[in-house]
């Protein structure tokens, strides 16, 4: 992923303010898509897979597509599923978050509709949509494109892009990027700590901001 490793501590906030600095303005992906729960935080390197209207069924392997992506992917891939935000059925279950769990994928991210919710939750797996709908995309959708510049949640997203989500949205970190967006997301963090400390115990806002640049 990086030579620099992500603080625990940093969230989307901190990754979007961080890539403004650097001039990527519009990396987060829109409102609708929110983590399953409460809590939820995945830190991964981009796999893409895109879906789109198709009411075909491949007789005998109607999953193959999607059964090839999820045996492809590596420990620290975040699984993106991109769906042009259709609901025209589900996209990702329990099934596929264990598969994706199994082969050390931290999570998934799609702006389209999940199913199994409640068995994801139970799994651990942390999964990011835009909706649940419990509509199985056989006859519905197809995939079609694996490992591909895909757009989601209105965010063009490049394999190997950085990844990060949490109870706030999520961001996304061009390749390219990386190392400086963890450098300033990481001193973003340190900093807020001290921040909050001083802002708690009664400095004034115009006192801290003048002494650390970040709010």
């Amino acid at each position: 992923m990086s030579a620099i490793s992500l603080d625990p501590r940093v969230r989307t906030a901190m990754v979007s303010d961080s890539l403004d600095v650097v001039g990527v303005r519009n990396n987060v992906m829109n409102s609708s898509i929110r983590a399953l729960r409460p809590h939820m935080r995945a830190v991964g390197v981009a796999a893409t897979i895109e879906f789109e209207p198709s009411v075909e069924i491949v007789q005998g392997d109607p999953y193959g597509a999607a059964i090839d992506f999820l045996d492809t992917l590596n420990a620290g891939q975040l699984a993106v599923v991109a769906t042009g935000g259709r609901d025209d059925s589900a996209f990702w279950g329990e099934l596929f978050s264990a598969a994706a769990m199994g082969r050390g994928a931290t999570g998934m991210v799609s702006d389209g509709p999940l199913r199994d919710t409640e068995a994801i939750v139970g799994l651990g797996f942390n999964v990011f949509g835009a909706s649940m709908r419990p509509i199985d995309y056989k006859g519905r959708m197809r995939v079609s494109s694996v490992g591909t510049v895909v757009t989601c949640g209105g965010v063009e997203v490049h394999p190997g892009d950085v990844v990060v989500a949490d109870s706030d949205g999520v961001a996304v970190i061009p390749a390219i990027h990386i190392d400086r967006v963890f450098e300033l997301a990481n001193a973003r963090a340190q900093n807020e700590k001290s921040v909050l400390k001083d802002l708690l115990a009664g400095k004034s806002v115009r006192e801290v901001w003048d002494a650390y640049g970040v709010l």
